[in-house]
């Protein structure tokens, strides 16, 4: 869960064996909102921000007085039932892996190899009126006898969001150690006894020796994976920063068109060549007036901090050259990439396997995530009847819930429904009747329809009267007319 940067709420999400939301509707642990965060949220000084304090005088105690020590459960939940998955939106993702190979947010693909500091990401934070800068590093990558070839990969990432710390995520100098270093500020950040960091206005997690997660206020987050010495980094960014991006993840607005931008505004067409986009990218490099990176070694200071912040003097391989088929590389890389065109591309520019299989492991992570990012479709809880049971607690398309009633009640309304695609519920409400409820009912209705065919019968009874005595009176008057003629021959 993660507090919300308005309010300091947060949200509890609970999850059976099988990955499936619980919902407080259908069991007592289930997702709960939380009026404080259990970590709170800057700037911590004021309810219900206070770490600990918070989460537990709003939302623990409530929870006890309402659910363990009185029977009043139902009003807890009724003022704070578990948020689903029908309102939510999921994020973009940007990234960056390999020989850089590039996906925007809206998931243009391209190859920008440069070496170089570069703007990665520039947006605006609607919610804070600030800005998100993330920024990347890249240098030579090297073949697989160690010699530097003309390819670059990125090795070090920088960002901040407003006035927050400042990270920096690389691939450490020591050549003994195979781990990513975190920076704070420009200082080494230890996680020796502890995971995770709560930063000012930022989150920093450190899973693993090679994985660290990102997060700030704006619920903007950066991910960045470490393999053989290469970077992987994904940004991800909720629907509020749409049209608010510019940098070589491009515009995010969901039209990958307008993506290939350069600084000066100018677009690329989609099928630009290679030497295009290497200088729509070179246009992205920073300054060192806005550059949030760390320049604590010698080799930095020559090659990035005193030098030109993209190098004019690097010619990248734009397209590597195809070995024969008989050519143990290409058989090799064949086998190596199992058709990723990126892996194959790096693998054969730099002669290097390591490197094509850290990026086919970087393409594979990406598009796993994609996927992971597809719009859910939710039709929300279904209530169970009175006096009957449901089975079924997964609300996603596709999902089904069945319905029963207990001994002498009989079910009204759909004993299956379905979550369709539309987000709705196939068929209608579900009740369970009481079976003399029923007889009553039934009883009703007969006796209405035996009084309304009555009616019936002696409606139409008056009208064949209203018709014989009409038919006499036409006779009589018949008649009449008869006779007057007969009167008037004579």
């Amino acid at each position: 869960k993660k507090a919300s940067p308005r309010y300091g709420a947060g949200q509890q999400c609970c999850y059976n064996a099988e990955g499936r939301q619980i919902l407080t509707g259908d069991s007592l642990g289930g997702s709960t909102p939380d009026r404080g965060h259990d970590w709170g949220s800057p700037p911590y000084l004021r309810p219900p921000r206070v770490p600990g304090n918070s989460h537990w005088l709003y939302d623990v105690i409530s929870f006890y007085y309402c659910c363990l020590w009185s029977d009043n459960c139902h009003y807890y939940f009724l003022h704070r039932p578990s948020s689903d998955c029908r309102t939510y939106r999921p994020p973009k993702a940007g990234a960056t892996f390999g020989d850089p190979h590039l996906y925007t947010f809206d998931g243009k693909s391209f190859t920008f190899n440069g070496k170089g500091e570069y703007t990665l990401l520039n947006a605006a934070v609607n919610v804070t009126d600030q800005w998100l800068r993330v920024q990347g590093r890249t240098e030579l990558v090297q073949d697989s006898n160690g010699e530097d070839v003309n390819a670059t990969r990125f090795t070090a990432v920088a960002m901040q969001e407003g006035d927050s710390d400042v990270i920096e995520v690389r691939v450490s100098n020591d050549s003994q150690s195979d781990s990513l270093e975190v920076l704070l500020n420009q200082g080494v950040l230890s996680f020796a006894e502890q995971k995770w960091m709560d930063l000012s206005g930022v989150f920093v997690y450190k899973g693993s020796p090679l994985d660290v997660t990102v997060m700030f206020s704006s619920g903007a987050g950066v991910e960045v994976k470490g393999r053989g010495a290469i970077l992987g980094i994904v940004v991800l960014l909720p629907e509020e920063f749409t049209n608010q991006t510019e940098g070589l993840f491009g515009v995010m607005n969901g039209d990958p068109d307008d993506d290939l931008g350069i600084r000066n505004g100018s677009l690329l067409p989609g099928d630009a060549s290679p030497e295009q986009l290497y200088e729509m990218g070179g246009s992205w490099a920073i300054e060192n007036e806005t550059s949030l990176f760390t320049y604590d070694s010698e080799f930095l200071l020559d090659n990035y901090y005193h030098a030109p912040k993209h190098d004019p003097d690097f010619s990248p391989v734009f397209t590597p050259g195809r070995a024969s088929e008989n050519d143990s590389l290409h058989s090799k890389t064949v086998e190596l990439c199992q058709g990723d065109a990126f892996c194959e591309f790096d693998t054969l520019v730099t002669g290097n396997f390591q490197v094509g299989n850290a990026t086919k492991f970087f393409h594979e992570n990406y598009n796993k995530l994609v996927g992971s990012l597809e719009q859910v479709i939710a039709c929300g809880f279904v209530e169970e009847p009175k006096n009957g049971k449901k089975e079924g607690i997964f609300y996603l398309a596709g999902a089904t819930v069945n319905f029963t009633c207990k001994a002498n009640y009989i079910l009204a309304g759909s004993a299956h429904r379905t979550c369709q695609a539309d987000g709705q519920w196939s068929g209608k409400q579900t009740f369970c009747v009481a079976d003399n409820i029923v007889g009553i009912i039934v009883g009703t209705v007969v006796s209405l329809f035996c009084l309304a065919l009555i009616g019936i019968l002696l409606w139409l009874n008056e009208k064949k009267v209203k018709r014989k005595n009409a038919k006499k009176a036409q006779n009589k008057t018949g008649s009449s007319f008869s006779r007057l003629d007969k009167i008037d021959k004579l």
